[in-house]
């Protein structure tokens, strides 16, 4: 956006610890209150990415609540040609997300400062913005580009949440159809990730694809080999079973015969007893 009107010596921009510089922003033409945002290049490797090329990209600090991409792509234009802006609440690594379907099933931002990363088309024009004059202000709110707040935000915010039915149920009908052929795309993967198993075997899916099974003698010869193993733990599980129930049987034999001791003992004792109180 173009400067404000005021006439003021040129001075050299000022730096701060971390290598940011402070570039001064006012709302209007006619304020006279003033907003500092500081700004660098964005140097960080590990977040170097096609969408935010290290040599091309600003890092940008203390960016105002009302200032959406469009304004701080219009506030930097004066250094040359904004390819993007991307504003997100604190500074970090770029979130892959899935796209957004439709308008209607947007997240809502957090209304408060934020970040941005500002990515020119030129290298130079990182260099241009890091320049800028601390004496003359950049204005956000011009006659060209206004930034609506109070009343006026809120009306317009009331207005484009009122949708047309007939739009929104269009909407919902393309979110539908793209969901379920997502959901087809990953059970095809899945079916045909369910092949043959590389051992021989044949797995039939769902969809009825089968996989063939190979008639290689090694092939065979596995094959063999495991229903001669799957063979030998049946019986052996088999056995097993036999010899634990063989086990609880004389166990509960020997519990009897203690029992019917024990009632023998106490039937001697009982007819044994001297003392006869009736």
């Amino acid at each position: 956006m173009a400067p404000s009107t005021q006439k003021h010596a040129k001075q050299a921009p000022l730096q701060l610890p971390g290598g940011f510089t402070v570039v001064p922003v006012q709302f209007s033409q006619s304020s006279t209150a003033q907003h500092y945002l500081y700004v660098k290049e964005h140097r960080v490797r590990a977040e170097g990415s096609s969408s935010r090329p290290l040599d091309r990209t600003l890092f940008v600090l203390n960016v105002p609540p009302y200032c959406s991409e469009q304004c701080v792509s219009a506030l930097f234009s004066d250094c040359g040609a904004v390819e993007s802006v991307e504003l997100r609440e604190r500074p970090g690594p770029q979130e892959h997300t899935e796209p957004e379907l439709s308008q209607y099933f947007r997240t809502p931002r957090r209304e408060g400062f934020s970040v941005a990363y500002v990515v020119f088309k030129k290298a130079s024009s990182v260099a241009a913005a890091k320049k800028l004059s601390p004496a003359t202000p950049l204005v956000l709110s011009t006659e060209q580009q206004p930034i609506r707040t109070g009343i006026q935000k809120w009306a317009d915010q009331y207005s484009a949440a009122l949708v047309d039915t007939r739009q929104l149920q269009a909407a919902v009908d393309a979110y539908m159809l793209e969901h379920d052929r997502r959901k087809e795309e990953a059970a095809q993967r899945e079916a045909e990730a369910e092949g043959a198993d590389g051992e021989g075997w044949v797995k039939v899916s769902r969809r009825g694809h089968t996989a063939s099974r190979p008639h290689s003698e090694p092939a065979n010869h596995r094959a063999l080999e495991r229903e001669k193993r799957k063979r030998a733990r049946k019986e052996l599980m088999n056995f097993y079973t036999w010899q634990h129930r063989e086990t609880q049987r004389e166990h509960i034999a020997e519990l009897r015969r203690k029992f019917e001791e024990d009632k023998q003992r106490i039937a001697v004792l009982r007819a044994q007893r001297k003392f006869r109180p009736y």
